[in-house]
């Protein structure tokens, strides 16, 4: 196997296993950035990576054309969450979860993520324009069927540095 075709396959194995257990990656973010919360009886963790990651997965795998592909120009970031139930540790597979994600004094970008299934689980995401060095709100509404009231959680990723 050519050493490209051993890179682009590792960087695919690296991305889908940090989708499937959200493992924040954060180049940029501090220590004191918390990407987990609990509200509602739900636990969320997210991640925030580089689309740049994406762009790398060969022709063909599932990933290169999620949420309709990595966007080609901007600097984009994929946002994933990872929900579950407080109480009993189960994955959250059936809510409606929309993503705001706002710098310092903007309104920012409003976008319901979609559904993702890797290894098994499923977790939500999407695309967002992050431009610049800002501290980032990221704003989630999760409604679950039969559930009166959507959880609201909000967390702060800081690519100030």
């Amino acid at each position: 196997m050519r050493n490209s075709q051993l890179s682009k396959r590792l960087r695919a194995v690296a991305f889908a296993t940090l989708c499937a257990f959200v493992i924040p990656w954060n180049g940029f973010a501090s220590a004191e950035d918390s990407l987990s919360k609990t509200a509602e009886g739900l636990s969320v963790y997210i991640g925030i990576i580089p689309a740049e990651i994406v762009k790398g997965h060969l022709p063909g795998h599932p990933e290169k054309t999620m949420h309709g592909g990595a966007p080609t120009s901007g600097r984009a970031s994929h946002l994933v969450a990872a929900i579950f139930d407080a109480a009993s540790g189960a994955r959250v597979s059936d809510a409606t979860v929309t993503a705001q994600i706002s710098g310092l004094g903007l309104s920012g970008t409003r976008k319901t993520l979609d559904a993702m299934e890797i290894a098994n689980t499923v977790s939500y995401g999407g695309y967002f324009n992050l431009p610049g060095r800002d501290l980032y709100t990221v704003r989630l509404t999760i409604q679950r069927p039969g559930q009166p009231k959507p959880a609201s959680l909000e967390f702060k990723y800081d690519r100030r540095r």
